[in-house]
């Protein structure tokens, strides 16, 4: 109906009217500008813009779709993650922010809160992704994922370059505090797969099983990050024993959460299986932070506090493993190759020879080395909280 009056006013007062009025008169939006090239990046607003419009422009093109038009698409959007390291940002942030209001512009959608109570309703479920692109390229990959909830297809998929414009890429405070790398749970490297997979294919299984598991996740990482340790926890316990909530998230707020309360004892329990969880996926990264150029841990006891901890529960799990491992250390990109080559390898040595104090059982079954930042996640080189992840130390199992 709409359609046809829009080309009826056309045909009367095309000289007098442009087409973006007449979407106006009607109250309909006008169409979108066309996306520039695939290399061009444009400020995050645009970039967004250009995505979330590709999103509805192809879920039009469904079939039977328009017969439909009069009810708004119930949707759940995930928060972003940064593709490269797994984590949320001041920028994942902005970038939820800026997708939610360009989706809750758009007349096909309707945005529900992210909350268990939500996926009754929701026919959709909205990804997305950001990630730096090489350094000296000044920009950022932007991708999204829209997936069926009933059918678990993609049926809609859109990416674009955001201009870098001095983002704020510091973590979270869930994902400051997180000892390990979450990069390396099934779960997480599927929500980053489906942000990237075409339509007409399924999104991955391990993330879509689990909506309703990553929902409450959602909720009980953002009362961590308001400092509500308790409520938290709660909520990280009521999913932890789930099939679905067995995930490094889970363990993590739980870890996080009794670490912050002073219930060291079930920390640690949750630290043991969150290090007996990555060992069975093969890989599991740990944020030591040592003093600059240094094999000496950092000195604040509010960073090193939990270190022993961390060694204690690496060693006993590796040890029940019976797993042989690759002690790998990592730096960030401040200071030259060879140095940095170096310093990394002593690191993981340093690593290697506290593991064999712990647990004499590992003795002959580790070797140490280090890759410098040449597997940098993050390589801003500021040597703060943003890169903490490319100072990292990497245990890769392998067979004995």
């Amino acid at each position: 109906m709409i359609t046809k009056l829009l080309r009826a006013l056309h045909r009367c007062c095309a000289p007098l009217v442009s087409m973006a009025l007449l979407a106006t008169v009607v109250g309909c939006q006008a169409p979108p500008v066309a996306p520039p090239a695939s290399n061009d990046a444009v400020p995050l607003e645009q970039a967004v813009g250009f995505a979330v419009d590709g999103l509805a422009a192809q879920l039009k093109k469904m079939p039977g779709l328009l017969a439909r038009m009069e009810a708004r698409r119930p949707v759940l959007a995930d928060p972003s993650l940064d593709a490269a390291s797994g984590q949320q940002t001041g920028l994942t942030r902005l970038l939820d922010q800026k997708v939610n209001e360009r989706l809750g512009g758009q007349p096909l959608f309707e945005l529900l809160p992210f909350q268990q109570g939500s996926l009754a309703r929701a026919q959709y479920l909205l990804v997305a992704t950001i990630t730096r692109l090489e350094v000296g390229k000044g920009a950022y990959q932007i991708h999204l994922g829209l997936a069926e909830l009933k059918t678990g297809l993609v049926v809609a998929q859109a990416s674009a370059r955001a201009r870098d414009d001095g983002f704020d890429t510091t973590p979270t405070t869930y994902y400051r505090d997180t000892p390990v790398l979450l990069l390396k749970d099934k779960v997480v490297e599927g929500y980053i797969r489906t942000a990237q997979t075409a339509p007409g294919q399924r999104a991955d299984a391990a993330y879509m099983d689990r909506v309703a598991a990553a929902a409450v996740i959602s909720e009980a990482t953002a009362l961590y990050n308001a400092e509500r340790y308790k409520e938290a926890l709660g909520l990280y316990r009521s999913v932890v024993d789930t099939p679905a909530g067995e995930q490094m998230r889970t363990l993590n707020g739980i870890y996080l959460s009794s670490w912050k309360l002073g219930n060291v004892v079930e920390a640690e329990q949750a630290f043991g299986k969150l290090v007996a969880l990555g060992l069975a996926n093969k890989a599991l990264g740990v944020k030591f932070l040592f003093n600059p150029g240094t094999t000496d841990f950092w000195t604040d006891p509010k960073i090193n506090g939990p270190y022993a901890l961390w060694l204690r529960q690496i060693a006993r799990q590796a040890a029940a493993a019976k797993a042989c491992l690759d002690v790998v250390g990592h730096t960030s990109r401040t200071g030259s190759e060879a140095v940095n080559d170096r310093l990394s390898a002593q690191r993981a040595g340093v690593i290697q020879r506290k593991l064999e104090g712990e647990s004499p059982a590992l003795l002959g079954r580790m070797k140490s080395g280090g890759v410098g930042y040449r597997e940098n996640l993050i390589g801003t080189g500021t040597d703060d909280a943003v890169d903490s992840l490319d100072r990292r130390v990497e245990f890769k199992v392998n067979a004995c």
